[in-house]
């Protein structure tokens, strides 16, 4: 996975950037102490989630390039592994304040957003900002398909396991859900495992995208051991604030749980993420901008998801891998269509226009489903 444009990480020199984009880094800074003020305060919820949803972003930013400048003392090998595993560690920490607060159902949404929004989303505005001014962007169609493969795994393993659940209701025994799902995940991080084997040794070179130039100079680890550790500390804190207001939230906008994680808590957590794929793509690295999205995508179904399952038992709410009928829709119609699209190892503008209605289609969907089409949970 690749660093978010240095640019939003850091306090960008006048002599570099433009006034408007220094200020712009500046107010997001600046939304970090107003959040955590907002959760001390007990103040309004719904300023506190808003503030805390911005105040993400500068964050995970954080985060990201911490990870990217640690992985880069490991060398190719053992930084794209370390790369591979932490890439999503703002996430797992929102995902794992929502499991303690109760909320599992939003974390599975987020979970599926998650992937959507990675594979139509930021795939198509890519696709779109890249392709606009070039006609025809070409890119590695092999690494493509491989981690499209690896999709298909993950949408088997939110499949099988919500057909199995109706049958053990009609049987009388939900509670075996439990064993199908850590069954499941054992299985999804062996292949996991196995996936960044053959990505990173044994395919190393058939599956190697072209990498961005480096344009600054490398951290000290010490700078970026400590700037995960306070990004990681604030990202905690502030995760726990918008989580606390999430159902309050809901409520007073009329947005059902279910379109709260898919959408609005999936795009908060990735967007340093996505800025950073689109960036990419309108430098003509299309490449690297598909893979920083699916591999994103396949991370967060093979071994984010996965993990939490484990974590949730301990927090006290378990995590089954029972996700609604529309969310396993919505990640097979991804799943689905990116992989048809990339299989000719290029794309243009009007393929980022169709993966954009269609994820346009799933969250007006989405916003409208009643309460009734969350399955009951055993």
């Amino acid at each position: 996975m690749t660093t978010p444009d240095s640019s939003f990480i850091l306090p960008p020199s006048s002599f570099t950037l433009p006034r408007v984009k220094r200020a712009a880094s500046w107010l997001l800074y600046a939304t970090i102490p107003i959040a955590i003020f907002l959760q001390v305060t007990h103040r309004s919820l719904i300023w506190l989630f808003i503030f805390a949803c911005l105040a993400v972003l500068p964050l995970a930013a954080w985060i990201g390039a911490s990870t990217e400048q640690l992985a880069r003392k490991m060398g190719s090998t053992g930084g794209a592994l370390f790369n591979a595993t932490f890439g999503n560690f703002a996430e797992l920490i929102i995902a794992i304040f929502a499991l303690r607060a109760g909320l599992p159902d939003v974390v599975r949404a987020s979970l599926a957003g998650s992937i959507v929004g990675n594979l139509l989303f930021v795939t198509g505005l890519s696709m779109l900002v890249g392709g606009w001014p070039r006609g025809v962007q070409k890119f590695n169609a092999l690494a493509a398909e491989s981690q499209a493969g690896q999709l298909i795994l993950a949408l088997s393993a939110a499949l099988v396991p919500a057909l199995f659940f109706r049958a053990a209701i009609r049987a009388h025994h939900p509670e075996l859900i439990h064993q199908v799902s850590i069954g499941t995940s054992v299985i999804l991080i062996i292949s996991y495992a196995l996936g960044l084997l053959f990505s990173f040794k044994t395919h190393r070179e058939a599956l190697a995208a072209d990498l961005p130039p480096e344009t600054e100079e490398p951290w000290t680890a010490e700078k970026a051991i400590l700037l995960l550790i306070f990004a990681s500390a604030l990202m905690a804190i502030v995760a726990e604030g918008l989580v606390d207001a999430v159902s309050d939230v809901g409520r007073a906008w009329g947005m059902n749980q279910v379109f709260m994680g898919f959408v609005v808590l999936a795009i908060v957590g990735n967007a340093a993420e996505h800025s950073t794929a689109i960036l990419l793509a309108k430098r003509n690295q299309m490449g690297t901008a598909l893979n920083i999205s699916m591999q994103s995508s396949v991370q967060i179904a093979l071994f984010v998801t996965p993990l939490l399952v484990f974590l949730s038992y301990p927090l006290g709410h378990p995590l089954d891998l029972l996700f609604t009928p529309f969310e396993i829709l919505a990640v097979g119609l991804a799943v689905a269509i990116l992989a048809y699209l990339v299989m000719d190892g290029e794309t243009n503008w009007y393929e980022g226009i169709q993966l954009l209605a269609v994820y346009a289609i799933v969250a007006v969907a989405l916003y409208f489903l009643p309460a009734s089409a969350t399955p009951v949970r055993g």
